[in-house]
């Protein structure tokens, strides 16, 4: 592998952050060419610095996607936002994504007001996303206004789900990180463990198909990974949930629900896995998951900073 790397390299970190669903996760994918964190249209949903890694010419950008800042009211939201804001300060340059149709709203003001107070000499771009929603002259009145709010290096207009602007983005990022070898094998695209993606994955399926009924009362871990002899893999997947009634939504009539969750999951663990993938789901009844320790560091969440 180091003999194919070119003379001069770079790499560094890269924190996508924004307000929930403001398409950070659609980014990181559209960057990274793989699907590596959960996408659904429900607030909220990406829980961990999932790292994308991206190649740009010989620069190699390791993508923190940090979940969505937003103001905490629960241990959980509050272990998110610190980890979110965690995500930025370890970065080279920080990518602030905010929706062309929502403008300037209050949330993006907070994130602004922040990193007024954190962002001390740290490089920020700009990226306006869902570009294709707006007209080109409330567009430029945005951008002038951010850049008003915020001394942003540089401003991108992009849309993160049809791709357009992306490159632009990806090749300016890859052209600024600093010199120096790359961080993770050429061929890597996350360096979250597979076994979290798995779970991931899972939950990104439960949270689609559930979406109205169970905003993100629930949680997915691995409870057993086995490695067969023919090459498959086996995983035994648990599903808390916060109470009796969230278990019925879940399985469904006669189970049907979790069946058709658990095959939609399957297939994405297979073509991800690149073999055959036998999934068991269970669902369990823990009143008090989103207090307990152990379901944080499962979720690569620090339980001290829900305090």
């Amino acid at each position: 592998m180091a003999d194919a790397a070119p003379e001069t390299t770079r790499a560094g970190f890269v924190a996508l952050i924004g307000e929930p669903n403001a398409g950070k996760s659609t980014l990181l994918n559209r960057m990274v060419g793989a699907k590596v964190s959960i996408v659904t249209h429900k607030v909220q949903t990406t829980r961990t610095r999932i790292r994308g890694i991206a190649m740009a010419g010989d620069a190699q950008i390791v993508f923190v996607d940090t979940p969505g800042l937003f103001r905490p009211r629960r241990r959980l939201d509050r272990a998110m936002v610190a980890a979110a804001w965690g995500g930025a300060a370890d970065a080279d340059i920080v990518v602030l994504l905010i929706e062309a149709h929502r403008g300037l709203t209050e949330g993006v003001q907070t994130i602004l007001d922040s990193l007024k107070n954190r962002a001390e000499g740290q490089r920020v771009a700009l990226a306006i996303n869902k570009i294709d929603r707006v007209k080109a002259e409330e567009l430029l009145a945005l951008s002038q206004e951010l850049n008003e709010a915020f001394p942003f290096e540089r401003t991108f207009m992009i849309s993160a789900e049809k791709g357009y602007g992306c490159d632009d983005l990806k090749e300016w990022l890859g052209s600024e990180l600093p010199e120096g070898p790359w961080l993770y094998p050429e061929d890597q695209i996350a360096d979250l463990p597979l076994r979290m993606i798995a779970a991931e994955v899972t939950r990104e399926k439960l949270t689609l198909r559930l979406h109205e009924e169970l905003p993100y009362q629930l949680t997915v871990e691995n409870e057993k990974w086995e490695e067969r002899p023919d090459g498959s893999v086996r995983i035994d997947q648990l599903i808390y949930v916060a109470r009796d009634g969230h278990k019925g939504i879940i399985l469904g009539k006669g189970g049907e629900t979790l069946k058709a969750i658990g095959s939609q999951a399957r297939a994405e663990l297979m073509e991800f896995l690149d073999r055959p993938v036998h999934l068991f789901l269970q669902v369990k009844v823990r009143p008090n998951w989103l207090e307990e320790k152990e379901r944080y560091s499962e979720m690569g969440l620090d339980w001290k900073d829900g305090d």
